[in-house]
């Protein structure tokens, strides 16, 4: 049974940092990119960011390149998402799934789109 948990989320001022977490199970973790995924209130669910299965390639949305950074380690089955710079537009809730490949994630191709997490709420204010 395919198992994402998102945790780390919370509320942040405006140029703040966090750091995700995304355990992942259930899956032949290190055989798999994996993906950060964010919903905004009344939007859809959009890319953020991407990692190949060995961490060596990283894709990300424009609007987060050069403030967040994806990274994973294979022996936790754990991705991380680590956001500098934070502003408003980032508040959402923050998924993570699996992919074939970072490309697949950024169209949203999903390797368990029946299996999504709950999510982790980060809040950006000023």
């Amino acid at each position: 049974q395919v198992q994402l948990v998102e945790s780390g989320g919370g509320q942040a001022q405006v140029g703040g940092s966090l750091t995700l977490s995304c355990a992942a199970s259930g899956f032949t973790f290190d055989t798999f990119a994996m993906g950060w995924f964010r919903q905004a209130p009344r939007k859809e669910r959009e890319f953020v960011a991407a990692i190949t299965w060995a961490g060596g390639a990283t894709l990300y949305a424009d609007s987060v390149k050069g403030r967040f950074t994806i990274s994973r380690d294979n022996a936790k089955s754990t991705v991380y998402l680590f956001m500098n710079n934070l502003r408003p537009e980032d508040t959402g809730l923050y998924y993570c799934n699996a992919g074939n490949t970072t490309g697949h994630l950024r169209r949203g191709a999903v390797q368990y789109s029946a299996s999504w997490g709950q999510g982790t709420q980060v809040t950006v204010s000023s």
